[in-house]
């Protein structure tokens, strides 16, 4: 009998029939990139490629449980935090994760598709600032998203306002916040956005694609996925900066390619293809 090599991920998201977003899409990421996934599912879902028509979410005794029967029998690499159902939810995870400080967290908590996600009110962004943001080592937000997370702490004189929301998530003790969809520089073409990694030292990637045409489901999460993915096996002789560096911006490039061969399994919006690297040329 062989023994298990591959890195393990531990997944929280939700349950997705067509696989575009959540635990599936996750799922099927962390195995194109060499990696073996385990899921806790936070809600399950009603929804084509068009839309979310329904979200039932799981007790968060059942979502703790089911984490926490995982977590005795394996050891894993990295843990990914997706869509949460409540504040309920964040205490339940938040104090499951602070059983492994050393693990790799990422935290990607925004997906638009979903309808009254709770992430609005001020008391879930409040939990999700005071009990998961201070574990976190890479948190994942549009500039849209970074607003809402830091509003309330805004110092209204403040130059650049971006920067300052940024720093005060930091403040809190997350490691990285990489903000997506950012201005591109104005040397660059108008067609073009970012995605921009911030640390502790200021700004330590800025990267600029070009934007696809056509509407995708799960874009973001399989960048966020690919990032856990890559930081589940490190190279050892990397840096810390350089690791989650090098990280990004393969997960980016993977990103990339998943969305250039995005496919459409129905009548909504376009799905990304995880596995494009591996799979022969589809058909038209």
């Amino acid at each position: 009998m062989q023994n298990q090599t591959s890195p393990l991920i531990l997944s929280f998201g939700v349950s997705d029939p067509v696989g575009a977003i959540g635990i599936q899409a996750d799922l099927a990421t962390f195995s194109a990139l060499g990696c073996h996934g385990l899921s806790v599912s936070t809600a399950l879902l009603i929804s084509d490629t068009a839309r979310v028509e329904d979200v039932q979410e799981i007790e968060p005794d059942w979502v703790s449980d089911q984490a926490r029967v995982l977590l005795e029998d394996m050891a894993v690499d990295a843990i990914k935090i997706g869509a949460l159902g409540g504040i309920e939810h964040v205490t339940a995870i938040a104090e499951i994760v602070s059983d492994y400080p050393d693990v790799p967290l990422i935290l990607d908590p925004f997906i638009s598709a979903l309808p009254d996600q709770g992430l609005d009110s001020e008391d879930m962004l409040m939990a999700l600032r005071q009990l998961l943001i201070p574990q976190t080592t890479v948190l994942l937000l549009s500039p849209d998203e970074l607003e809402r997370l830091a509003e309330t702490w805004r110092d209204s004189s403040d130059a650049d306002t971006l920067q300052a929301d940024v720093d005060y998530l930091l403040e809190l003790g997350c490691e990285y916040v990489l903000l997506t969809g950012t201005q591109a520089d104005a040397a660059q073409s108008s067609g073009e956005r970012a995605n921009t990694l911030f640390g502790a030292d200021g700004v330590i990637r800025h990267d600029p694609w070009l934007h696809l045409p056509g509407r995708f489901a799960g874009a973001g999460g399989t960048l966020s996925a690919a990032i856990c993915a890559l930081l589940a096996n490190p190279p050892a002789d990397a840096s810390v900066d350089d690791d989650i560096a090098a990280a990004v911006k393969a997960a980016q490039d993977y990103a990339a390619g998943t969305l250039a061969h995005a496919q459409r399994f129905g009548m909504g919006r376009l799905v990304p293809n995880r596995f494009y690297r591996l799979l022969p040329v589809q058909k038209q």
